[in-house]
């Protein structure tokens, strides 16, 4: 039997960071829980999770309930526990490098500087898991990315961050449904090119 795909969303626990650019990932596990009607009424892991299907896929999604910079405690546990290889984990985050609601998967690599990856990168030890990256832009001027993730969105931006979060979801819809190769055809060119 096949193991079941483990979609992780990276993200801050706590209602005051929910909000947050770091909380993208969280954010799009949230909107394939609610088309898909599923809850996140377990806890396992270190993780919020909730069970179902996708396309007729069982899945799991989870929230890791560490810190962004220690999901890898998290993944590593849920991996171990429910018996989901490296290749069956997809890891969403938000990534700086990429303009606002642009979208990137890849079948693996390195880190590019996310903490949150580094973390499950050391935990799991292996780069060889899937990743789907949405673009949360560059912060104006001199501010610290730091403190540029740990801010809301500003509401010009809201808008863009919607449509990007559903692209995310239909993403990973058609991660399952089709691999990474097909899903990174369809989703890695900007939204416009659809």
């Amino acid at each position: 039997m096949t193991s079941p795909a483990l979609i992780v969303g990276l993200g801050n626990p706590g209602r005051e960071y929910a909000a947050h650019r770091h909380n993208v990932g969280f954010q799009v596990v949230d909107a394939l829980a609610h088309s898909h009607k599923l809850a996140f009424s377990g806890r396992k892991g270190l993780a919020r999770i909730a069970r179902g299907e996708i396309g007729g896929q069982p899945v799991i999604l989870a929230k890791p309930q560490t810190f962004m910079n220690l999901s890898g405690k998290s993944v590593g546990r849920l991996s171990r526990t429910l018996n989901v290889p490296p290749e069956r984990i997809l890891v969403v985050y938000d990534d700086l490098d990429l303009p606002l609601g642009r979208l990137r998967l890849r079948a693996e690599g390195s880190s590019g500087g996310h903490k949150g990856i580094r973390s499950i990168m050391d935990v799991l030890g292996t780069q060889a898991f899937p990743r789907l990256r949405v673009g949360i832009d560059r912060p104006p001027g001199r501010m610290d990315p730091v403190d540029y993730v740990l801010q809301p969105f500003d509401r010009d931006q809201k808008p863009l961050l919607a449509e990007a979060v559903a692209r995310a979801a239909a993403a990973v819809e058609c991660w399952l449904a089709d691999g990474i190769i097909a899903a990174m055809d369809r989703f890695n060119a900007p939204a416009t090119s659809d």
